[in-house]
């Protein structure tokens, strides 16, 4: 059994007893910025970063980290969206984490989780999340679109992650715009900046699209490598969890984009 296996396993047991419980309350909460819109028009590499304690490859990272003081740091150093973790069993987060980072920022937010039921989506929306994460790794095809429809129904944007070409087929089939390139196999845990580059090759980038690379991304030298092949954000971490200036860290990951035709 993989790692993601093993997660998804845990994720039918966490569904199940979501499931059981009461109907989930929805909360109105204040419109953010669109995150495609931030993305597809900017002149440099811009930075998702990511609140997150721990991980099933890296063990602890951040122990005890207060997600409010991250977020608030991050969005003072300019990143264009600040990803949550909200997977307990294996990352120590929780949707409390993304509802109180949802009340202390302004800018998108991304709900970080295994997604395989719509309840889970409404869970995301409730705790403040605009942007949810799908996986195409671990979801069917008939499975992704109803989650995709589902989520942009409720007025969330969708990130699609992918890591072969396959993979990005099935994403495009969805007409996917927001697309990441998980340069981490989740099945092994293993970690490979050339994946952005086998995808962004393939990318159709003239189609208003926009490709984020995720995980792996530690200086301004792996920033310059996946912005030469085409991305438009990145999606950061571990290194901003362990950096001690945040702002230096970010600002350094934000270079110029490298002219890919759009």
């Amino acid at each position: 059994m993989t790692i993601l296996d093993k997660i998804l396993q845990q994720k039918q047991h966490e569904v199940q007893q979501l499931l059981t419980q009461q109907t989930i309350q929805q909360v109105s909460r204040p419109s953010r910025p669109s995150l495609f819109d931030k993305l597809y028009h900017s002149k440099h590499l811009q930075v998702i970063a990511e609140m997150k304690r721990a991980s099933p490859s890296k063990g602890l990272i951040a122990e005890g980290a207060d997600p409010v003081a991250q977020a608030i740091i991050y969005e003072k150093s300019d990143a264009a969206c600040i990803s949550v973790l909200t997977d307990a069993h294996f990352f120590q987060g929780s949707f409390e984490d993304l509802a109180a980072v949802a009340d202390a920022v302004s800018i998108p937010l991304l709900c970080k989780d295994f997604m395989i039921h719509t309840v889970q989506i409404d869970q995301a929306k409730n705790a403040g999340a605009s942007v949810i994460l799908l996986i195409v790794a671990a979801l069917t095809d008939e499975k992704l679109s109803e989650l995709y429809s589902y989520a942009v129904a409720a007025d969330l944007e969708v990130l699609v992650e992918v890591h072969d070409e396959m993979e990005l087929k099935r994403a495009l089939a969805l007409d996917a715009k927001l697309i990441g390139v998980n340069n981490r196999d989740l099945r092994t845990f293993e970690v490979d900046l050339q994946r952005t580059e086998e995808i962004a090759a393939l990318f159709p980038f003239h189609e208003k699209r926009v490709l984020i690379s995720e995980s792996g991304i530690w200086q301004a030298e792996d920033a310059l490598r996946v912005s030469k092949a085409g991305a438009n954000a990145v999606l950061v971490g571990e290194s901003l969890m362990r950096s001690d200036s945040v702002a230096e860290a970010i600002q350094s990951l934000q270079v110029a984009t490298q002219g890919v035709v759009r």
